[in-house]
This record gives structure tokens, C-alpha cells and sequence, in this order.
């Protein structure tokens, strides 16, 4: 299974017959850090999978052969003048990587699971109680629809749907019709989990795992701006927006340690975010969202904040329904 989170990719319709593969690999290992690279032709494709420092995986499809680890990477870097490839790189967080990586080292834990017997809504349920990291593949009837959710640690992620082009995207609608078409005509399921001695996330990626990245940053930047503007109208409020942050803050610091003022990790000046402490993206997303939360019902602005939110809402919506993030 190819796999390869596509949103709007750093560069794309690139040809193979032109390229030094294993140069573009180390342009862009020093140029965006983590991401795929993803390799179709009429006949094959595949995928290379890469952090700053190493290569985390490959797939190669051709026909009924499937390789992976080392041989895919071989079959795909020099492959450039057997098949004519059109080659995009995408960007992947680095929280992210290491399981799209992992996938094809995934192991069936429940296998031709029958509508007859099982409800996808509760195995759905059931997979996140149980912080599965891996993926619920799901055919439906005799197998003319299918769509596969893709989970981390419990929390959907995504998913792929045969009716969407089969590319990994937002899941909210797609599931909510992916359990209406099993309901109305049936299906099976397979369960599959990737395990933890599986994903490669050992030494520097650890410690990756515990810093937010430049996205999440920058999204919250513009998250800060449009509250900062939106209290800036309310006439009542004349206190300097900082110290009303960092009041806040200061009051939720037993939950959210790494936003505490006294700790001088975490600085909001002049609409930018220097951040040195250690969070996930999820812990710093949930921290600050909760924070404003607050602040917007403590100075009577949530009708207004919720507003002049929207646009920056759908900007990062797949980003928020990842992170299971409402402002409301």
C-alpha cells in the first residue's frame, strides 16, 4: 500500500529521466527536514519517506510486487530510466512521519471483521479507547467502495476513501459516509497496528517529538493576532493585552508548565512566538486554545473571537480536526 499524506506539495510534476534522486533526497532532507517523496508512473510508484538526518522507509508497487525498506529505495532511485516517473515532494510533520513510514510494518490484530457481527462506529470508538497507532481498513459490500481511517495513539488522523481519489486527507464527512455505506450495505474490516518497536522513533526524533513545529508556531501566531484584535474593539478592556496573557498563564501553570511566564520559556512580543520549552504540538495547540478560551468568555467576546476566527478555522482545518481542536 502507497500511502503519502498529499496536501499541497513544496514542489511537484517533477521527471525522474531528469533528476539525481539521491541528490533532490539530501536537497530536501537540509531544505524541509521531513517529508516523502512521492514517485508515479502509468505502470509503478512508490514512495520515500526521510527526517534531516536519515531514510526512514520506502515503498515501490509494480504490478502484484511490492518492496520496501532498502530495495524500494534502490528500485526507486535508479529507476529513472526504466519508467518515466512524475515526482512530487511533500512536507510531513515530524510527529507525523515516522507513522506513514511504519505502515507497511503494520501487523493484523482483527482480521475480516463482518458488519454482520461488528458496527464500525463502535469498533472506531472502541480502537481510539484503546490508543491504537495504525489503521481500520474498511471494504464495503463486496468490495466496489473501500476507505481506510488512519489513527495515532487513538486520535484519527485522516483517512483515504475510495470516492475521494483514495488520497489521505480530512475525515470527519468521508467517515460519517464511510459508516453510512457499511450500514446500508454492509462490509468488512481489518485492524491493523503498527508496533511501537516498529516506529522509528529513537534519540534526536524523540526529543523532536517534544517541540512544536514552525507550523503549529506560526498558526498560533495568527490564532493570538486575531483574539489581540478582537479584545482591542471591546472598549472596556484597556489593560495591555501581554499582561493579560501572561496573568492567565500564570493562573493555569499547574496544567500548562511550559507557558508559565516564570519559567521564561514561552514569549509572545510584537505578534511572534519564541518558544524554547518542551511541548508537543498537541500540548502547545491545547494550551493556548484553552487560554483564549477563557479570556474570550472572561471579557464577554466569544460571538466576536468565534467570527473573526473563521477564516483562520477552515485555513487550518485539517489541522484542527487532527489535533481534535474547537475553540467554542
Amino acid at each position: 500500500m502507497v500511502i503519502i499524506p498529499r496536501e499541497k506539495p513544496v514542489i511537484e510534476n517533477l521527471n525522474s529521466y531528469y533528476l539525481d534522486v539521491k541528490k533532490l533526497l539530501e536537497h530536501y532532507q537540509g531544505e524541509i527536514g521531513s517529508g516523502g517523496i512521492y514517485f508515479k508512473s502509468h505502470a509503478a510508484e512508490g514512495v520515500i519517506f526521510f527526517d534531516k538526518d536519515d531514510l526512514l522507509n520506502a515503498i515501490y508497487q509494480e504490478k502484484d510486487s511490492v518492496l520496501s525498506g532498502a530495495e524500494a529505495v534502490d528500485q526507486l532511485t535508479n529507476a529513472g530510466g526504466q519508467y518515466n516517473f512524475s515526482v512530487h515532494v511533500y512536507k510531513i510533520a515530524l510527529d507525523e512521519v515516522y507513522f506513514w513510514s511504519s505502515i507497511p510494518s503494520a501487523e493484523k490484530i482483527y482480521k475480516d471483521l463482518s458488519t454482520e457481527f461488528t458496527d464500525l462506529e463502535g469498533l472506531i470508538r472502541k480502537m481510539s479507547s484503546e490508543k491504537l497507532t495504525g489503521y481500520i481498513d474498511v471494504a464495503i459490500g463486496s468490495g466496489q467502495e473501500s476507505g481506510v481511517i488512519f489513527i495515532i495513539n487513538g486520535k484519527i488522523m485522516g483517512g483515504s476513501f475510495t470516492w475521494d481519489n483514495g488520497e489521505p486527507g480530512p475525515t470527519q464527512k468521508n467517515q460519517e459516509l464511510l459508516i453510512n455505506k457499511t450500514k446500508k450495505h454492509g462490509g468488512s474490516f481489518n485492524v491493523c497496528r503498527i508496533p511501537l518497536s516498529k516506529m522509528k522513533v529513537q534519540g534526536n526524533a524523540r526529543e523532536a517529538f517534544a517541540k512544536p513545529s514552525k507550523n503549529t508556531l506560526h498558526m498560533m501566531e495568527e490564532l493570538f493576532e486575531i483574539f489581540e484584535e478582537t479584545i482591542s474593539l471591546k472598549r472596556k478592556v484597556k489593560a495591555d493585552f501581554n499582561k493579560i496573557l501572561k496573568k492567565n498563564f500564570v493562573a493555569n501553570a499547574d496544567k500548562y508548565a511550559f507557558l508559565d511566564p516564570f519559567a521564561g520559556e514561552f514569549e509572545y512580543v510584537d505578534r511572534r512566538i519564541e518558544f524554547s520549552g518542551t511541548a508537543t504540538d498537541q500540548e502547545l495547540i491545547n494550551g493556548i486554545t484553552n487560554s483564549l478560551r477563557q479570556l474570550a468568555q472572561e471579557f464577554g467576546v466569544v460571538p466576536q473571537f468565534m467570527e473573526n476566527s473563521l477564516p483562520w478555522s477552515r485555513k487550518y482545518m485539517r489541522q484542527l480536526e487532527h489535533f481534535n481542536i474547537k475553540l467554542a
